[in-house]
């Protein structure tokens, strides 16, 4: 078949009624040759909604959640090569009735008027219709009318009662609403709104009177003060309402006031006393008050009042409520019955603004307003900035922070580096800076250091608060001219010449790629050997030559550099080479032990120096039978001495020990080997059954005797350790017996504990023993004792003793 235009093969009705909220798919379907394109658009020529689909390939147009605004005209079109061809399809909408406006329960007086809204929505446009106890409402009187769907009444009476349903509705369906309509009859009654018994108003003041009884209908209401009917004037007006308004109230307006309430079913009253008293005055002019940091000042507030009313004062601070115990305790209450007065203590400048004193009665209220103003040391400057900068100078600028009502005087300086602690002052340009300069220059700098700066200001107050800091910045880079510190050496290995030094801080070190030179001589030669150190950090140099003999005399210097060029060389240093160890071994080495864990150690000394094998000292090296010498322990001795004692050992054990000496190169052979055997421990078991009492100036111990374990040493005696109290250095007494006896000051409180001591050295301690002040003249204890002990009567024990302080 050859080619030809395009031919719809899809007819639509002419309307389509959609309702609200549908989906709705029109398709449509050509033939054509070449193929088609279909396309779908409104007649009206309104863009689609992004909620539209359009699918080009199948020809199909859905449009979810149909509204009002997707109504119209649609056109499928097909077009071609070779012609165009289009259908078109109305879609209309269409809404069942949906009630926005429903009429709500009623309660009415019989006589009043009702009027119900009831309105829907809906396509097309619902009509309405009412019900009443489900039948339909006729009008059949002039005073029941439905107007737009509006249920109106007039004049209610009892039968009007009922329950009513107002119907909305279109040719799609029909929505209901109901309400209740109550018509109530009742005579007055004040049961609920009783007139206040006692109304209070400020002579002067307005004050409304209340009436509102329950009637229905409403009737008459009048008023009477004490059995006359009230007459009403210019000051007295009954509203509308019925309630009485009193203007501009009079001594002579005190009395009591009745509401009179009344209908076709009956009357009733009610009746309140009116009290017409004196009004509140704060007799304290309003004024503004001057003080200086740190002052205090009374705020005052005096007031006239009626006496019978209670006066309650409230203040403000900046209108901020202030909380009297709060606020730092900066704030209190000093004023009397008729006298609201504050105290401000130690006032800052955080105090300074606007108080405002309340006071407030059962009838009326007052306030007064006044301004505090605080003169302090001077605020913070502000927008500190560094405008210039050089390797040791910064040119700065500032604004000037509040002068706190004291003209500023002189601003100060400070600086704060990563190495400083803290901040400091700095030297400016000029010296003294006025309080009306607002820029200086800081001198004497340390170059290629970050700096952070703040400016203080002073008036005749004191010292304000810093500003801000500034950005940090880092002055510019310079050689450096700081030289290393303690240039020393010597010790290394054989035929090294060790140079060592102090490295130049960070701060010193006046910019990037800081390093050290280091120059070195023999001792009488010319000519310098020179090595380069990159790195900062460095504090050692060595440099290793076979020629170097041990303990050469060099001449050392130490230099500085960085990128921006070479600094100065150090004072020259007189340092030696590397040294031999010593070549010879101790003689004559001998030990004993002194207990369980000591040993002392003796030798013969190797001569103290020589040209290349110096003696600093000797080393000890100690370790049990059982162990292999690798494991021993070390113990070094300084200078020339001759003997050692070795302490922490086991007791009842076998050691091996050598000494050797030992010098910068390190340590020489080692003596032959000599052993010992330590003691026995001391005694394990403490001291038991503590006793003590008291007699006079007198304190008397006894105790149970220890017996030593079969591995321990025997118990030689005992030492009693006694001081006045817990922060006062102990005493010591020896004893070979189980008893003491200590003269010691009466009225004091002591802390004894009891040990014992054999060969092997001092054993285990008693439980602390503390004798309390006793004012009594006997008391008697034991370990377990508390130290609050009544005076009992004493028993004297007679022991020998000797003391060893």
């Amino acid at each position: 078949m050859g080619e030809y235009e395009p031919k719809i093969e899809v007819q639509f009705p002419e309307v389509v009624q959609v309702a609200q909220g549908a989906t709705v798919k029109l398709e449509c379907f050509a033939l054509g040759n070449p193929v088609p394109s279909i396309i779908w658009r409104r007649v009206d020529g309104i863009p689609f909604s992004r909620k539209v689909d359009m699918r080009k390939a199948s020809g199909i147009l859905e449009i979810p959640y149909f509204e009002q605004d997707d109504a119209g005209t649609y056109e499928c079109v097909a077009e071609n090569s070779k012609g165009r061809n289009s259908v078109q399809g109305k879609l209309s909408f269409y809404a069942p009735p949906h009630m926005i406006e429903k009429p709500q329960d009623m309660q009415k007086a019989i006589d009043d008027s009702l009027v119900w809204e009831c309105m829907a929505i809906g396509k097309p446009k619902p009509s309405y219709r009412w019900m009443k106890n489900g039948e339909n409402l006729e009008p059949a009187e002039e005073r029941v009318q439905v107007v737009n769907g509006a249920l109106s009444i007039s004049r209610l009476v009892l039968s009007d009662a009922g329950i009513y349903q107002c119907v909305a509705g279109n040719k799609y369906g029909e929505v209901y609403s109901n309400a209740e309509l109550r018509v109530i009859a009742v005579a007055p009654d004040f049961g609920a709104n009783l007139l206040k018994s006692h109304i209070l108003v400020k002579e002067g003041g307005d004050v409304l009177i209340d009436c509102r009884p329950k009637m229905s209908p409403r009737g008459l209401i009048t008023w009477k003060k004490g059995s006359e009917a009230l007459r009403e004037n210019s000051r007295m007006t009954v509203l509308e309402s019925g309630s009485l308004r009193l203007s501009n109230a009079m001594k002579s307006d005190a009395g009591l006031y009745t509401c009179v309430a009344r209908n076709q079913f009956g009357v009733a009253s009610s009746s309140g006393m009116l009290m017409v008293k004196e009004a509140t005055v704060i007799t304290t002019p309003p004024s503004t008050l001057d003080v200086t940091v740190g002052e205090s000042i009374v705020l005052p507030c005096q007031v006239t009042h009626d006496p019978s009313l209670e006066l309650k004062f409230t203040w403000f601070f900046n209108e901020q409520l202030i909380h009297f115990g709060s606020h730092g305790g900066y704030f209190e209450k000093v004023g009397s019955h008729s006298s609201g007065d504050i105290m401000i203590r130690n006032i800052q400048m955080k105090h300074a603004g606007k108080y405002t004193c309340a006071v407030q009665t059962k009838v009326d209220s007052s306030s007064i307003a006044m301004d505090l103003i605080v003169r302090g040391p001077p605020g913070p400057p502000t927008s500190v900035h560094v405008e210039e900068l050089s390797d040791s100078t910064a040119t700065l600028s500032w604004k000037p922070g509040p002068d706190n009502h004291s003209p500023i005087i002189t601003y100060t300086i400070q600086a704060r580096t990563p190495f400083s602690l803290g901040w400091q002052a700095v030297t400016t340009v000029p010296e003294d800076i006025g309080g009306r300069r607002l820029t200086a220059t800081v001198i004497e700098l340390s170059p290629w250091v970050e700096y952070e700066f703040r400016v203080v200001a002073i008036n005749a107050l004191g010292t304000g608060e810093p500003s801000k800091p500034s950005k940090q910045v880092r002055t510019k880079d310079t050689p450096p001219k700081v030289t290393p510190a303690n240039v020393s050496g010597g010790g290394g290995s054989r035929s090294e010449l060790v140079i060592t030094w102090e490295p130049v801080p960070e701060e010193l070190q006046n910019g990037p790629g800081f390093g050290y030179v280091v120059a070195f001589r023999p001792f009488g030669a010319t000519g310098w050997m020179q090595a380069a150190v990159p790195s900062a950090e460095a504090s050692k140099y060595v440099f290793k030559n076979e020629s170097i003999q041990p303990f050469s005399k060099f001449q050392v210097k130490v230099g500085v550099y960085n990128n921006k060029g070479e600094g100065p060389f150090g004072p020259l240093v007189t340092i030696y080479s590397a040294e031999e160890e010593p070549a010879r071994a101790p003689t004559r080495v001998r030990v004993q032990s002194l207990s369980a864990s000591e040993v002392e150690v003796t030798w013969k000394t190797l001569p103290w120096s020589t040209s290349r094998r110096r003696v600093l000292g000797y080393e000890l090296r100690y370790w049990e039978k059982k162990e292999k010498e690798d494991m021993a322990s070390v113990l070094r001795t300084v200078g020339n001495r001759t003997s050692a004692i070795i302490q922490g050992l086991k007791g009842s054990s076998t050691y091996y020990i050598t000494v050797r000496a030992y010098n910068t190169a390190g340590a020489g052979p080692p003596s032959a080997a000599v052993n010992v055997t330590t003691k026995k421990p001391p005694p394990s078991q403490p001291p038991v059954k503590v006793m003590w009492n008291t007699s006079n100036s007198k304190i008397i111990l006894n105790w149970e005797q220890v017996k030593a374990l079969e591995n321990e040493s025997e118990v030689m005696g005992y030492k009693v350790l006694y001081k006045q109290n817990r922060h006062s250095r102990p005493r010591v007494m020896e004893t070979n017996t189980t008893s003491v006896e200590l003269s010691l000051p009466p009225d004091e409180e002591y802390i004894i504990q009891i040990k014992p001591f054999g060969e092997g050295g001092e054993g285990s301690s008693s439980k602390q023993i503390t004798i309390p002040r006793i004012s009594g003249p006997n008391a008697i204890g034991s370990a377990s004792s508390v130290s609050t002990l009544s005076a009992l009567s004493t028993i004297a024990l007679s022991l020998t003793a000797r003391t060893s302080l």
